[in-house]
């Protein structure tokens, strides 16, 4: 190592030192003022952070307090006037369908979710046995109709029967007189001489034969009013026996046209078990019919809900197949007992085992205008009503 060397790095070694002394030096001669700022910006320095977080939270709790106080004024003026339970489901008085009469079914005229409306066949059964028995039934009705024809002309001739008996009743007390005026002229011939006494016996006779003669023929008179009787009799035999003839028809008429089922409600088809062929008995569930347009909800709400709840009340309904649309209807009706009256098994709270539970009370919910028509509603969906009874508090 050579001397410039060794010269060049005690140079190197000198500058270091005094640059590092330099920061210490000017410090300690710095004056007293900028000594003082330095200090104050170092304390300002926390106390602007606690500024800042003071504004903070004095604004978060301004928003807080205008956010409750919001809430609350619509709370006190609407919410609380709002009545709302998620236990609620569309129903409809759906119509079960069911042959009367039992047969084999010949066709099938609808599909399943198909639309129908009131009195559109629905199905037929094979009818040539109803319409063998109402053949059969007309073809008794006509023999009915000709006995109670046959003892009417029998009550008719009996009557005319009975005119003649009385005619020659009517002859034969003529006769009976013409023998006593004739018996008392031949009498007194008789006696004066001028007549014989035979001919005078033979008119005494005449009265005789006369009476008797009446006494038959009334006799013959009064068998045929008696027969009159008799008659009537037999006429309203024939007459009940066409009754009864009639009605076999109308019941094999109606037998027929049972044999074609029909829509009775208009609706939607569900529930649809029939087919083709199928041997079907009287009573036995096809399908059913579905008024999906006569739709309305069944709100089961809490007892503790319930106090100013009344027929009338506007309702909003929210359905959750359709989320963000909402439906209107009014409050109809409220039920007669909580759900559990009318259980299949209601609860005994008498036998020592007690435990208050809030009652439900179904609400029914009729809809207004479009919203039931347009039979977007099916029986079984989920909805959320809220009714509406600020009109009806104070």
């Amino acid at each position: 190592m050579t001397i410039k060397t060794l010269r060049a790095q005690n140079n190197n070694t000198a500058l270091e030192t005094t640059a590092e002394a330099a920061p210490a030096s000017l410090d300690a001669g710095q004056p007293p003022r900028v000594a003082e700022a330095a200090a104050t910006v170092a304390e300002e320095k926390p106390a602007r952070r606690r500024g800042g977080r003071s504004l903070l939270l004095g604004a978060t709790a301004l928003v807080l307090i205008a956010a409750g106080a919001y809430y609350g004024h619509d709370y006190w003026t609407v919410g609380r006037f709002h009545i709302s339970t998620d236990d609620a489901y569309v129903k409809a008085d759906s119509s079960t369908i069911a042959p009367k009469v039992s047969g084999y079914l010949a066709e099938v005229l609808v599909m399943d979710n198909e639309t129908v409306k009131a009195g559109q066949p629905l199905a037929r059964i094979d009818d040539r046995d109803f319409k063998a028995a109402l053949d059969q039934a007309k073809a008794d009705v006509a023999a009915a109709e000709a006995t109670v024809n046959a003892k009417q002309a029998s009550l008719d001739i009996q009557q005319s029967t009975i005119a003649a008996a009385r005619a020659t009743v009517d002859v034969d007390r003529a006769n009976e007189t013409f023998a006593e005026q004739n018996n008392k002229r031949y009498s007194n011939l008789a006696t004066s001489g001028y007549a014989p006494v035979q001919t005078a016996q033979q008119a005494a006779s005449q009265i005789a034969a006369a009476q008797a003669t009446i006494i038959r023929d009334t006799a013959s008179l009064d068998a045929a009013v008696k027969q009159v009787d008799l008659l009537n009799a037999e006429l309203a035999q024939a007459r009940a026996a066409l009754a009864r003839s009639q009605a076999v028809q109308h019941q094999a008429e109606l037998n027929l046209s049972y044999a074609t089922i029909t829509a009775p409600v208009d609706g939607t088809v569900g529930n649809r078990t029939l087919r083709v062929g199928q041997y079907v008995q009287a009573g036995t569930q096809l399908m059913s019919v579905v008024p999906t347009t006569a739709a309305y909800v069944i709100a089961n709400y809490k007892e503790t809900q319930l106090t100013d709840v009344k027929a009338g009340q506007p309702v909003d309904i929210e359905v959750d197949m359709f989320p963000g649309r909402t439906y209107h209807g009014h409050v109809d009706s409220l039920a007669p007992a909580s759900g559990q009256e009318f259980a299949l098994l209601p609860p005994d709270n008498a036998t020592g085992n007690f435990t208050k539970v809030v009652q439900r009370i179904p609400v029914k919910i009729v809809l207004d205008g479009d919203a039931a028509a347009n039979g977007d509603l099916r029986p079984g969906m989920s909805v959320q009503p809220d009714i509406n009874t600020k009109n009806d508090r104070s």
